[in-house]
């Protein structure tokens, strides 16, 4: 009974609700991959974060929130989710991001590890076990729970990232990256998800490659291969109904944000790439409406690791065809 009270007592710890929190400027919190639900109901916009705990000398994937009501100022950070120590896997948590859907939140956590289940090929970077797992709580707050199988909702035997949720004609979807560490040209890939969204149904579908965008211009290795990287993609339909997807890769050095656009309007695509990118000098964007009603964009930048990248959130203008930056609402 002792050891169960502990465990117990350490769960809830975990999960932030003896956590102590500040009140910080959103330029001095130093995060990759910004993710930020708007909860119009109690006027709240909530910011996910990657984090990591340490228990018995072995390191556990897991996720804060910071909370704001300005998007200037931010409280927290407050844990919402730790990855099971029963887990598939309890390596880092990667790109964070919670979709409210049919009255539940659903966390799309990319999970990495070191642990390597193919490869690597010579001068090639090792293929690790790396997948996006979607959890689900009654709360943006979390504590954000597995489903029963605690796997993966990407394949295993691929290495995945990024996965994000699309809702088309009463169908949830998932958008993810295959990982151009194995690829070498970086995909985008989308499988059907059940209703609950509790595992996958049918194939995974191959929607684009990186190359395929003329700003995606990638980066040249010493054996001769050009590699391209997909990262970030997040879907949004225009004013007119055209059906867009922001994503990241690398322009010309430095990480930038395109836009792709269904042909069809529907997420199977085809999809075609826009000539020029939205953002450069920062990614991994993601679109909400601000409770004024203005589109915005956040995305990290610089992309230099080092305490260096910050959130900056744009207000973007629905051209119907496209969309263009505005202004940087995150001004400091």
């Amino acid at each position: 009974m002792k050891q169960l009270f502990i465990s117990a007592l350490m769960c809830v710890m975990s999960l932030g609700v003896f956590a102590q929190t500040n009140t910080v400027k959103l330029q001095d919190i130093n995060i990759r991959d910004p993710y930020i639900l708007p909860d119009a109901k109690q006027g709240v916009y909530y910011m996910y974060q990657s984090s990591s705990t340490q228990h018995d000398g072995k390191w556990y994937g897991g996720v804060v929130a910071w909370k704001s009501r300005d998007m200037k100022t931010w409280e927290g950070p407050v844990r919402v989710f730790e990855v099971p120590h029963d887990n598939w896997i309890t390596g880092g948590v990667w790109a964070p991001e919670v979709h409210k859907y049919k009255g539940k939140y659903y966390l799309f956590a990319t999970l990495n590890s070191d642990v390597r289940w193919k490869g690597p090929k010579p001068g090639h970077p090792a293929y690790n076990h790396r997948a996006t797992q979607i959890f689900w709580s009654k709360s943006p707050e979390g504590p954000f729970l597995p489903f029963e199988s605690k796997q993966p909702h990407t394949p295993l035997d691929e290495m995945c990232l990024d996965g994000t949720l699309w809702v088309e004609d009463g169908k949830p979807y998932m958008i993810y990256c295959h990982e151009w560490v194995e690829t070498i040209d970086g995909e985008m890939d989308v499988v059907e998800l059940k209703k609950d969204l509790s595992a996958t149904v049918g194939e995974h579908q191959r929607l684009f490659c990186a190359s395929a965008a003329e700003w995606s211009t990638g980066s040249a290795r010493a054996d001769g291969l050009t590699t391209y990287v997909t990262d970030g993609c997040f879907l949004y339909r225009t004013k007119t109904g055209k059906l867009l997807m922001v994503w990241s890769s690398f322009f010309n050095g430095p990480y930038a944000v395109g836009i792709a656009e269904s042909d069809t309007g529907k997420v199977a695509g085809p999809w075609r790439q826009q000539r020029d990118p939205l953002f450069v000098n920062g990614g991994h964007s993601m679109i909400f409406r601000d409770f004024e009603g203005r589109l915005c964009l956040v995305l990290h930048s610089p992309n230099s690791p080092g305490g260096k990248e910050r959130a900056h959130i744009y207000e973007l203008e629905d051209l119907g065809h496209t969309l263009k930056i505005k202004r940087e609402l995150s001004e400091y």
